[in-house]
C-alpha cells in the first residue's frame, strides 16, 4: 500500500522557460504606454488638462481616483 501507481511526470527543462527579450520589448513598451494613458484618465482627466470636455471622464473614474489617492474635490 505504500507505493504509487502514478508516476510523477518530468520537468520541463530550462530552455522552455527562456524567451528573448527582443520578443518581450514591444510588448512591454505596449504595456507601459497603455497604463501611462490609464493613469492620466484616472489623475489628470479634469480642469485645466482635461482633453475631454465635460465631467463624464471625471465621474466614470470618480471611485478609481479616490481607490489610488488622488485628490479630485
Amino acid at each position: 500500500m505504500a507505493e504509487s501507481a502514478i508516476t510523477p511526470a518530468p520537468l520541463p527543462s530550462a530552455d522552455l522557460a527562456k524567451v528573448p527579450v527582443r520578443t518581450l520589448l514591444p510588448w512591454a513598451a505596449f504595456f507601459g504606454l497603455l497604463m501611462l494613458i490609464v493613469l492620466y484618465f484616472v489623475g489628470a482627466e479634469q480642469g485645466a488638462t482635461s482633453l475631454i470636455a465635460g465631467e463624464n471622464v471625471h465621474e466614470w473614474l470618480h471611485d478609481g481616483r479616490h481607490l489610488l489617492g488622488f485628490p479630485c474635490h
